[in-house]
């Protein structure tokens, strides 16, 4: 299926936010070679600072292959805001309600339209003190076997200088100008993985796969190694509180 038309609340959006964008920051995109011309497919994308989102959105308007979001339901909301959403085609995600689902039926007919549909696998800002990927949520491996749509891996690194997640101070840091980095890896081979149950192992197994292929790009970006095994945001909690518990039965 060929590709659907960027629209006008795309372009709106586009007019607002890529003035500052470029104003504001430098670039360094590569990749772009890697974005399928025609058909749907699911971009997986590491997710460091609340204005990322805004950096992997410019990155990838300009390939001319725009990406529909899963997005808190919570933005859909917000006036104005809300309306951009809708209108430019972002999926709401309900979380933890009987229509969590919903999200996943979209994404899937999204694709099947033709459509780019963006996952942040993560599923929320990375909590690893080094800002590496964190172990990832099986949504987008649900997704992109249901589909057998091309799954590219994005890493992207540089808005997290300017607006650090989960800082203190919570400040824009703008100057010295910062370099918003974006690098898209060739497609994924899932090809395995097409015609086996979707266990929940198998699903654990594919969403590996496409965390090493982010977490290798980001190597790539930072000239860093990154941890052997990803942070988990969950067990951390739970060694915290096992911590907590046995401090108090002191």
């Amino acid at each position: 299926m060929s590709r659907r038309r960027i629209g006008f609340w795309y372009r709106l959006a586009a007019v607002i936010a890529k003035p500052p964008l470029v104003v504001l920051f430098k670039r360094d995109w590569r990749g772009t070679e890697h974005m399928p011309a025609d058909g749907g497919f699911i971009t997986v994308v590491n997710h460091n600072s609340y204005l990322d989102p805004l950096s992997y959105a410019h990155f990838q308007y300009n390939t001319g292959r725009v990406p529909r979001f899963l997005a808190k339901a919570a933005l859909f909301k917000v006036p104005f805001v809300g309306a951009i959403l809708h209108g430019s085609g972002q999926i709401p995600v309900y979380r933890e309600t009987t229509n969590a689902m919903d999200a996943f039926r979209a994404a899937v007919d999204a694709i099947g339209r033709g459509e780019c549909v963006a996952f942040y696998p993560e599923g929320t800002l990375t909590r690893d003190p080094e800002v590496w990927p964190m172990a990832g949520k099986t949504g987008a491996a649900r997704v992109a076997l249901m589909t057998r749509a091309p799954v590219v891996p994005v890493a992207q690194w540089g808005a997290n200088l300017a607006m650090p997640p989960y800082a203190k101070e919570n400040k824009v840091r703008l100057f010295p100008r910062k370099t918003l980095q974006v690098l898209a890896g060739p497609p994924l081979d899932l090809s395995a993985y097409y015609d086996r149950e979707p266990t929940p192992d198998v699903l654990k197994e594919v969403t590996e796969i496409i965390m090493a292929a982010i977490t290798a790009l980001l190597e790539e970006l930072r000239g860093e190694k990154a941890p052997e095994t990803p942070y988990d945001h969950r067990k951390a909690r739970a060694e915290q509180r096992r911590k907590a518990a046995g401090e108090d039965r002191k």
